[in-house]
């Protein structure tokens, strides 16, 4: 019982990954309000400012706080690049990456307040990314843009919010699901994904922040991203002629970058 008392909620909680994730926190005790537009106990959309705000309002009408937000609402409109429109990559950019920023943006003046006003809050965000957001994947430019959006995201956020006793991380999860299981069969379920989700929301993660995690079945990694590789300074402007040369040298000390899936 983790999170006995705690206040979550999740979006995209109807089904798949979702709900694995609501009845595991249910099970370790916390209150849970399951946000989709397909059903739950609230069904606005996320991806709107007032459909994001009603949610958070909702949850501290009902309970008088909030303490742990689960960003996993998503869609995907799988294309190759030179056919996607432009509406498909408003669609996927909006569930996934605007719908992120603005569930965070007003819960963060919820805790914001409570910090003001002198209260100890110990907050939780654990938004949902994917491998394509790590590595990218054939097919899915917006999906892949919009998931390593939430990346950049979730490291501001976590630097931004600390001072109010709020923790972000991500998690990149691989599960069997209706946006997988054509593809990608033989992934383990989503009720696999849910106990690292848990246990980010609980009091017991305080110290685990601005970190990626990329959890499939058994397994739980931790994502080294975002470290600079070798350089070279010449100490003035760089002829062109010369720029070849220093970048093929620096790419030779450089370990090879991991494929695209499906290249």
């Amino acid at each position: 019982m983790i999170c006995e008392g705690r206040v979550v909620v999740i979006t995209g909680a109807a089904r798949g990954i979702g709900a694995a994730h609501a009845e595991e926190f249910r099970r370790q005790g916390a209150h849970v309000l399951v946000n989709d537009v397909d059903g739950g106990d609230h069904d606005a959309d996320v991806s709107t400012w007032d459909g994001a705000k009603s949610l958070v309002d909702k949850v501290v009408e009902e309970y008088g706080r909030l303490d742990v937000l689960v960003n996993n609402a998503g869609i995907v409109r799988d294309r190759m690049l030179v056919s996607t429109s432009e509406q498909e990559w408003d669609d996927v950019v909006r569930v996934h990456l605007k719908a992120h920023f603005l569930t965070m943006r007003h819960a963060a003046e919820h805790w914001r307040a409570r910090s003001k006003a002198g209260e100890r809050v110990s907050a939780r965000v654990i938004n949902t990314s994917s491998g394509a957001g790590l590595f990218g994947s054939v097919g899915q430019a917006n999906y892949s843009a919009a998931k390593a959006g939430i990346l950049g995201l979730t490291l501001v956020a976590a630097a931004e919010l600390a001072r109010y006793g709020v923790t972000v991380n991500a998690i990149a999860p691989s599960a069997r699901t209706r946006m997988t299981e054509q593809l990608f069969p033989d992934l383990a379920g989503p009720e696999d994904i849910a106990p690292l989700v848990v246990w980010l929301g609980s009091e017991e993660s305080a110290g685990v922040t601005g970190r990626v995690f990329e959890v499939e079945a058994g397994k739980i990694g931790v994502v080294l991203g975002h470290h600079r590789g070798p350089s070279v300074d010449r100490g003035s402007r760089w002829p062109v002629t010369e720029v070849g040369a220093a970048v093929a040298e620096l790419i030779a000390k450089t370990p090879p970058e991991v494929p695209v899936y499906g290249a």
